[in-house]
């Protein structure tokens, strides 16, 4: 027989093992990055053009590389950081695969210029496809630039799958974080599109944090130290009052290397049990320090992962020191976990008559309940949906039933109801008890409210007498950056600069007071539960911006919220399902029920 295996050729294997280590631009700021660390440089510059797909290049101070390691660097498993199977038992280096520069030579143009200190003249490497199209000598500083042009240049279908450059970008700032953040004592430069983003001096661990993540990120960190034989720990945590529903500010370094781990995660989590709410997440940045030798790091082509010899000590010493960190300095649990009491404005805002509305005229003093002797511990459902309710909008453009809240044409008669369990609103009527969910009625609710609006092109925002201002991480804002068009359509008007985000409008159903605590919703809905089956972009948005605005499951309604809620779901167009296709009631006859005591 004929014989049917082949050697591949080099610029295909390379291709196939690009697929591994490449697989965004973000990848190949991280292994360049890595490099310029490996060889000690002390100041590192990023450029980034087109969010990396147009032009990557890093410029370091390092040792620098002789002409003959130019041309061999770029080869299959070519490294100066192992030459030996035990030596993957103690490394010390950030890479030591030798596939990252030859990966990244086999799927874009790559330029090196390199120079040793005390060497007269630097070589310069061009290569396009793992082709090399030109060698020479150049003069040039000590260190190295490697520029990376064109990346996925001969694999278009890879190139295609690539996101926007918002998203994208967004992923190489979350690997330039994690780099920097690792390694304080190193200069960091990086320049988008021709604007200078970040320059981070040398400093300490906290200095870092805090020029990464911004001014007021100080009063919110904790510190945590400590050592034993088999672990060194040193780094911060935040106070439990500043935990949210993102994971952004979560950042494990073992031997100035990060990593991913859910299992030292839950350790952390676990630390901070009964302090904050089962649904946020505790922000840290930790520094672990154990013997080389007893890690593993060489489970995965990215690195992120790790398997340590006794991961279970590890896990209790991790936990037993956050603890430890949170009782020295006297950290009370938060008892309320929906309210941020720094967000209270000084001023009346539902009463501010200078607020205007950019197209919807909303009666901001009209209030379909009276409050007046409502308890303190009911929480205020109307406070936006009354926003709703007086919406009006011309019948000369309204191709919608009129769904006028005040006189509803409802196919249900709301005679009484009541709360179960701060989930449940049940409606008794002649022949049958109507059960409600009260979190995805309000969806519903809000949902065809937008979409409402996006009919009549008339979208409902309030704009604020005065811009308030948010701190955020840079990721989070990035998520938000990446929505602003259709945000802003929707009456989220804001700008961002580094970590703070500026608010001038905002949708006419939120409060201002819940203003802060409804992005990290919104945030957290775009990042993580987009709903897949959407038509259009609008309806995506539309669907989480109900979700992210909507009220909870646990909020407490007096009698009038609960009537309202009743009254404006069945006045909806599709009143059985919430936008993400579960129920919103069921109906339970009293037939049923006599016959359950039969």
């Amino acid at each position: 027989m004929k014989d049917i295996i082949n050697i591949l050729p080099k610029n295909v294997a390379n291709q196939i093992a690009a697929g591994e280590v490449v697989q965004r631009p973000a990848s190949v700021v991280k292994e360049l990055l890595e490099n310029s660390i490996d060889a000690g440089a002390s100041e590192i510059t990023i450029q980034i053009k087109d969010a990396g797909k147009t032009l990557i290049q890093i410029i370091d101070n390092g040792k620098g590389m002789s002409k003959k390691d130019a041309l061999l660097c770029f080869e299959r498993h070519t490294t100066s950081k192992i030459s030996k199977a035990t030596d993957l038992f103690n490394i010390s280096t950030k890479g030591f695969r030798g596939e990252a520069l030859a990966s990244i030579a086999a799927v874009s143009h790559v330029s090196l210029i390199t120079k040793q200190p005390g060497i007269e003249l630097g070589s310069n490497i061009d290569i396009q496809g793992s082709e090399i199209k030109s060698s020479r000598s150049v003069v040039s500083e000590a260190g190295t630039t490697i520029s990376v042009k064109n990346l996925f240049f001969n694999i278009p279908a890879r190139r295609n799958f690539l996101k926007s450059d918002n998203v994208e970008f967004r992923h190489i700032a979350n690997e330039f974080f994690r780099v920097s953040l690792s390694h304080p004592e190193i200069k960091f430069i990086f320049i988008n599109n021709g604007s200078e983003i970040y320059n981070l001096t040398n400093s300490s661990f906290k200095k870092r944090i805090i020029n990464l993540f911004g001014s007021k990120t100080q009063e919110k960190l904790v510190p945590v130290s400590e050592e034993t034989e088999i672990l060194k720990i040193n780094g911060f945590i935040f106070k439990p009052e500043y935990a949210k529903k993102t994971r952004g500010e979560q950042y494990f370094f073992v031997n100035n290397r990060y990593i991913k781990s859910p299992y030292l995660n839950h350790a952390i989590n676990s630390a901070f049990e009964g302090l904050i709410d089962l649904k946020h997440n505790p922000s840290y940045f930790l520094n672990l320090e154990v013997d080389p030798s007893t890690i593993d790091i060489n489970i995965h082509p990215t690195k992120t992962e790790i398997k340590f010899e006794d991961e279970h000590s590890i896990y209790a010493i991790l936990r037993a020191a956050v603890k430890h960190s949170i009782g020295q300095y006297s950290i009370s649990p938060v008892l309320d976990f929906e309210r941020d009491k720094s967000l209270d404005i000084p001023y009346n805002y539902k009463k501010d008559k200078t607020n205007s509305s950019v197209g919807i005229d909303i009666d901001l003093n009209y209030n379909p309940f009276d409050h007046s002797s409502k308890k303190k511990d009911y929480v205020n459902l109307d406070s936006f949906d009354k926003k709703i309710e007086s919406l009006e909008f011309s019948s000369e453009s309204n191709n919608f039933s009129e769904i006028d809240f005040k006189e509803l044409k409802s196919n249900i008669s709301i005679e009484s109801t009541i709360q179960i369990d701060k989930k449940y609103i049940v409606n008794k009527n002649k022949s049958s008890l109507i059960i409600v969910n009260q979190q995805r009625a309000h969806q519903r609710i809000i949902y065809e409210k937008f979409l409402q609006s996006i009919t009549l092109n008339n979208y409902g925002s309030q704009k604020l007498l005065h811009p308030v201002e948010f701190d955020f991480s840079p990721e989070e804002i990035s998520v938000l950056n990446s929505n602003k068009t259709i945000l802003n359509q929707f009456g989220l008007i804001f700008k961002s600069k580094n970590n703070q985000l500026t608010i001038s409008s905002m949708p006419a159903y939120v409060e201002i007071e819940n203003l802060k605590n409804s992005i990290e919703d919104l945030i957290f809905n775009l990042q993580n539960e987009i709903p897949k089956n959407s038509f259009s972009e609008s309806d995506l948005i539309s669907k989480v911006m109900a979700k992210s605005l909507s009220i909870k499951n646990g909020t407490i309604l007096d009698l009038k919220e609960q009537q309202y809620l009743m009254n404006a779901l069945f006045a909806c167009k599709e009143s059985m399902i919430c936008p993400f296709n579960k129920k919103t009631y069921v109906k339970l006859e009293y037939s049923q029920i006599d016959n359950m005591f039969k």
